[in-house]
């Protein structure tokens, strides 16, 4: 335990004390301005619904099915359609959701507007690991975050630490 000579009080104690506590911040941190999560597959689209439970700031949620180049639809999960491109305007972070390979060709469609456009991107690839050999090749050269994982809470842990 550290203690300050004049005072006899820990850092700990020093730093809790009212004159200190004008150096706190007491603002929350601010969430990601806009944030989208999207669904590759159906088992995804599955986890992602269950996410959108949750109260989170500004985040959209999406199903890519089908989505096979950069123009192609994502599907809201709130029952809109979007052209991939335009749902990613002013979009601060991407995660994308997937549980098998069907969804390569989306998961690079959507990596390289990221990259373009210098979107931060996540991809969570839940399942025993062997289902999504291509899902993961798409989007290892995009995400600055590539998690594997057979716990689909870990998909609400990134989103949380994320501040989507």
């Amino acid at each position: 335990m550290t203690t300050t000579a004049a005072t006899g009080l820990s850092e700990s104690a020093r730093a809790a004390s009212a004159s200190e506590s004008r150096f706190r911040i007491d603002a929350p941190i601010a969430p990601a301005r806009a944030a989208r999560v999207i669904a590759l597959d159906a088992r995804a689209v599955a986890v992602a619904r269950r996410l959108t439970e949750w109260p989170w700031a500004r985040a959209r949620f999406y199903s890519a099915e089908g989505v096979r180049d950069t123009d192609g639809l994502l599907h809201g999960l709130d029952g809109g359609i979007t052209p991939l491109e335009e749902a990613l305007i002013s979009t601060d972070v991407v995660v994308v959701l997937a549980t098998e390979d069907g969804g390569r060709a989306a998961a690079a469609a959507i990596g390289r507007i990221c990259r373009r456009r210098s979107i931060t991107t996540a991809g969570v690839v839940m399942g025993d690991g062997s289902g999504a050999d291509d899902a993961v090749a798409a989007l290892r050269p995009y995400a600055r975050v590539l998690l594997l994982t057979a716990d689909e809470s870990d998909a609400f842990e990134l989103l949380t630490a994320l501040r989507v």
